[in-house]
C-alpha cells in the first residue's frame, strides 16, 4: 500500500506539495494535467515537467487521476476513433514518463452528483452532501448554479463551467443510450486501449459511478459487483482494473465494500477510501475518515485491502473543511492529511496483527 495524496498542480490547487511532504507517510501524489480537455492529447514534454516538479518537492506521481474520456467515446459516435487514438497517445506518454496508473470514469454528463458543497455538520465543520429529493427537484440544466456558490472559488472536478455550460447538448446526445450501450462503448474503449497498457505495463483503474444508481435518468453502469465483474470479464486483462473508491460504491447501501473488495482480488489499482454518514438511504454527507463518524467499518475495508494483496496507491478522500480553510471542496489539506494518518494507522495495526 503506498499513501498519496491527490493534487491539482501549483496552478489550480490551494493545498502545496511542500505541505503534502510533511504529512506522515504520504510519499507521492496523484495528479493530472488539470487544464487539459477530455480527448485532447498529453505532450510527453508537459508530463515530464510536471514529473519533475513533483520529484523536486522530495514526492513521486504514483498514479494519474484523471485522464479524462471524450463523450464521443461514451457515446459511441463516429468520432471516437480520433480521440481513442489520442487517449492512446497519451498513455504511451505516461508510460515512456514511467507513470504505470490512469483513474478514469465511464459517466455520462456529470463525473459526480452533489446536492451541496458546504453542509454544516454539528462539529461546525462542512462537508459534501447528497440528498436524492433535491434532485428529483431540480432542473439538470442549472445543477451547476445550484452549487456554484459554494466552491470557494475553485473549479470543480468534472464541473468546469464551459462544460456545464452545455448541459443540454450533452443531455441530447445520450438520448439513445442506455446501459446496454454504454457497457458496448466501454468494451470497445477498453479492446483499443489494451494493446499500449500491456506494452507499458499500464493500470486502467475506472472510477465507480457517483452516487451509484441513474441520476436525470442517465445510464450508469458502474455501481455494484455484478457490474463490475462483467466489465473485467467482457476484457479480461490484468490491465483492465478498477479505482475502488467506498465513497462512490458506498453511497448505495446495498453494496458490501469489504465483500466487494475480495471479490475484486487482484484487479484493485488503487483505492479512495472515505466513509460516508447516512441520515436516510437518499440522504447522505461526507464525513471523518474515522469509523465512529460515519456509516462505514473503515477497519474492515482496510482489512479487505490488505487481506487480497493490495499494494498500489491508496489516498484519503473528500475531506472535511476545518479549522477554517478554505479550498477545492473535499479537498483541503487538514482533514485529509488526518485521513491519512488515520488509514495509514489502521494499515499498521492490520500488518502487525498478520
Amino acid at each position: 500500500m503506498e499513501m498519496t495524496l491527490r493534487w491539482y498542480g501549483s496552478e489550480f490547487d490551494t493545498v502545496t506539495l511542500r505541505q503534502i511532504r510533511q504529512i506522515p507517510g504520504v510519499k507521492g501524489v496523484i495528479t493530472t494535467l488539470y487544464d487539459t480537455a477530455p480527448g485532447e492529447l498529453w505532450k510527453r514534454e508537459r508530463i515530464h515537467a510536471l514529473k519533475r516538479e513533483v520529484e523536486e518537492a522530495g514526492l513521486k506521481i504514483s498514479g494519474i487521476e484523471s485522464v479524462n474520456i471524450h463523450d464521443a467515446i461514451k457515446t459511441g459516435a463516429p468520432e471516437r476513433e480520433e480521440y481513442i487514438d489520442n487517449y492512446i497517445g497519451t498513455l504511451k506518454a505516461l508510460g515512456e514518463e514511467d507513470i504505470h496508473m490512469v483513474c478514469y470514469n465511464f459517466m455520462p454528463v456529470f463525473d459526480w452528483t452533489r446536492t451541496e458543497l458546504a453542509r454544516v455538520r454539528p462539529d461546525g465543520s462542512t462537508v459534501l452532501a447528497y440528498t436524492q429529493k433535491a434532485v428529483d427537484e431540480l432542473d439538470p440544466e442549472r445543477m451547476f448554479e445550484s452549487i456554484a456558490g459554494d466552491t470557494n472559488g475553485t473549479v470543480m472536478p468534472g464541473w468546469e463551467p464551459e462544460r456545464m455550460q452545455k448541459v443540454k447538448e450533452l443531455f441530447a446526445m445520450y438520448k439513445e443510450v442506455d446501459d446496454e450501450k454504454l457497457f458496448a462503448n466501454l468494451k470497445y474503449f477498453l479492446e483499443r486501449i489494451m494493446p499500449v497498457c500491456n506494452e507499458y505495463d499500464i493500470n486502467m483503474a475506472i472510477h465507480p459511478d457517483d452516487p451509484a444508481w441513474s441520476v436525470f435518468g442517465l445510464p450508469r453502469i458502474i455501481i455494484n459487483q455484478k457490474n463490475i465483474l462483467r466489465m473485467m470479464k467482457m476484457v479480461d486483462d490484468p490491465h483492465n482494473g478498477v479505482t475502488f473508491c467506498s465513497g462512490s460504491y458506498g453511497t448505495n447501501l446495498e453494496n458490501d465494500l469489504p465483500g466487494m473488495i475480495r471479490a475484486l482480488k487482484g484487479r484493485v489499482h488503487f483505492a479512495h477510501v472515505r466513509n460516508l454518514k447516512f441520515n436516510s438511504p437518499g440522504d447522505f454527507e461526507e464525513a471523518a475518515h474515522l469509523s465512529s463518524d460515519g456509516s462505514f467499518d473503515m477497519y474492515e475495508i482496510m482489512l479487505a485491502l490488505y487481506e487480497t494483496g493490495f499494494s498500489g496507491p491508496i489516498r484519503p478522500d473528500h475531506g472535511r473543511m476545518i479549522w477554517g480553510e478554505k479550498a477545492m471542496p473535499g479537498y483541503g489539506l487538514y482533514d485529509r492529511a488526518l485521513g491519512a494518518a488515520y488509514l495509514n494507522g489502521l494499515w499498521e495495526a492490520i500488518e502487525k496483527t498478520h
